[in-house]
């Protein structure tokens, strides 16, 4: 079994090294027919690296990187036949690859040589031994480009958020090495300081905690930032355990979101302020265009005397609905070119990221699936949420899409490359709708015997948890259900379905 292991390993290795070799004959067959196209000459490969992405079920920004990575390894050929033969695989090839990219051809070749990776140079080296090596070898080669890509690596510096699991959050920023050992010292001296008068947080936790205070200038750093949940009715005001969604993060427990909801640090197991207990337990919506804030129900309700309204929380609920059914959102549409406020946020809450396959970036434009120049309508079903460069790649040459039609089912959209290759998209489900459950197996009682009794036995306990749930969930936020649903003139049948939590401290004037 061990043998086999070590072959397949090899053979992951051999397969990845060909799709490099396939990449990069793609890559100059596209180019060809560009030019004889009348592409321009500095367009030439524009939405290469989204096919190969596609073909290969991975996003376009790895596409991307995995096209650059087999077109340098053509003037690599030592590190090449390292790959092929499988003594790198692509991960550590791309370690290589990556250390050597600021150098001219020449350089980067005479640095393969240097190296000769096929001849078991780096067998049984780590990941950092690689890097190591490389790196003192490129820097023998021409210091001088090493030290402009570290001067230019600053142009580089962000900010990024990706989910984490158990509703967490990494929160990640990439500084230049001074600033980012100045902000990480004062941290770890600020834990010293409170821990050393008492606190009994951890220094990772005051950390923290310091580090969202300072940003935001809100304890808690809740209040002044916008925060979208999206949950059932059922959850938000029963105690049911269908999860919520968060927008910009993904799946949260129904408990999570109710404590959310009702002015609670999650987790933490208390009220951000007085003023957030107090706008939980009444309902307390968005300011009004007086300044007045008012309950689900709109009417005015007067600020508690004494509140601070730079700490109190904004509580409102948006109602979206869905067809009975399919758990499709209910469509609005627009005569204007570009996508109105209101529709923006539709298209969000439904696309909730970026709906080209694989892709999982941030929505960052609102595209026409149909150009608006060929007749299409700006509406919510010939509407799409896209990031920044998978719109740009649509609207390059050959690159088409259409709504697919599927009725009773979720938007779905049929994204065709410039080879005719066609790849599927559809919204994710909503909380409340059946094929947002993931499938479970559940044991037969005779395939396994007591199975029945067991489930029976773990099901009871659990019965007093959801009764005191539904109590809670019931007691801050009044009910909202049949009767203003009605008022609103919205048929039975499509009542109650989604809710949109929205939650926000005072919103700056655009």
């Amino acid at each position: 079994m061990i043998d086999q292991l070590r072959q397949l390993e090899d053979l992951k290795a051999v397969a990845a090294a060909r799709q490099a070799e396939i990449a990069v004959a793609f890559d100059l067959f596209q180019r060809r027919e560009q030019a004889a196209a009348g592409v321009p000459a500095d367009q030439l490969g524009v939405g290469v690296g989204a096919q190969v992405a596609l073909a290969r079920r991975e996003s376009p920004s790895r596409g991307g990187r995995l096209l650059g990575l087999a077109k340098t390894l053509t003037g690599m050929p030592r590190t090449f036949a390292a790959f092929r033969s499988g003594r790198l695989n692509e991960w550590r090839t791309t370690l290589v690859v990556k250390e050597t990219i600021c150098l001219s051809l020449e350089d980067r070749a005479g640095v393969d040589e240097e190296l000769a990776a096929d001849t078991g140079a780096f067998d049984g080296a780590g990941d950092r031994t690689i890097i190591s090596a490389v790196k003192a070898a490129a820097y023998r080669r021409d210091p001088a480009s090493v030290a402009r890509r570290a001067a230019k690596a600053v142009g580089a510096r962000t900010v990024s958020l990706r989910p984490a699991p158990d509703t967490m959050a990494r929160l990640t920023a990439l500084l230049p090495v001074a600033e980012g050992v100045a902000a990480y010292a004062a941290l770890i001296r600020e834990a010293g300081t409170l821990r050393s008068s008492g606190d009994g947080r951890s220094a990772g936790q005051i950390m923290a905690d310091t580090l969202v205070e300072r940003i935001t200038g809100t304890p808690g750093g809740i209040s002044g930032v916008q925060v979208q949940l999206v949950m059932t009715d059922r959850t938000l005001l029963q105690g049911d355990s269908e999860p919520a969604r968060l927008a910009g993060y993904g799946i949260v427990p129904a408990a999570w979101a109710r404590e959310l909801a009702a002015g609670h640090q999650p987790g933490r197991g208390t009220a951000t302020c007085a003023a957030n207990r107090a706008n939980s337990a009444t309902g307390v919506g968005a300011p009004g265009a007086g300044g007045a804030r008012r309950n689900l129900a709109g009417t005015s309700i007067n600020k508690e005397p004494g509140a601070n309204p730079e700490s109190a929380m904004a509580v409102w609920v948006r109602r979206l609905y869905t067809a009975p059914g399919t758990g499709e959102l209910i469509g609005i549409d627009s005569k204007a070119r570009l996508f109105p406020g209101g529709l923006k946020r539709f298209l969000h809450i439904r696309d909730d990221t970026c709906r080209t396959p694989y892709c999982d970036a941030p929505i960052r434009h609102y595209d026409h699936i149909t150009p608006w120049h060929h007749g299409g309508k700006t509406t919510t079903e010939n509407g799409q949420g896209l990031c920044e460069a998978c719109n740009h790649t649509k609207e390059s040459p050959g690159w088409s899409a259409a709504t697919a039609p599927n009725p009773g089912a979720r938007h779905t959209v049929t994204l065709r490359s410039p080879t005719g290759h066609a790849y599927h998209s559809t919204a994710p489900p909503l909380p409340g709708n059946r094929s947002s459950k993931l499938p479970t197996y559940i044991p037969q009682p005779a395939a396994l015997p007591g199975a029945g009794a067991d489930q029976e036995r773990r099901r009871r306990p659990n019965l007093p948890l959801r009764q005191k749930l539904g109590r809670r969930a019931r007691t801050p936020v009044p009910r909202t259900s049949g009767p203003k649903a009605a008022a609103v003139g919205i048929p039975e049948a499509k009542r109650n379905s989604v809710e949109v939590l929205g939650r926000a401290g005072p919103t700056p004037a655009v």
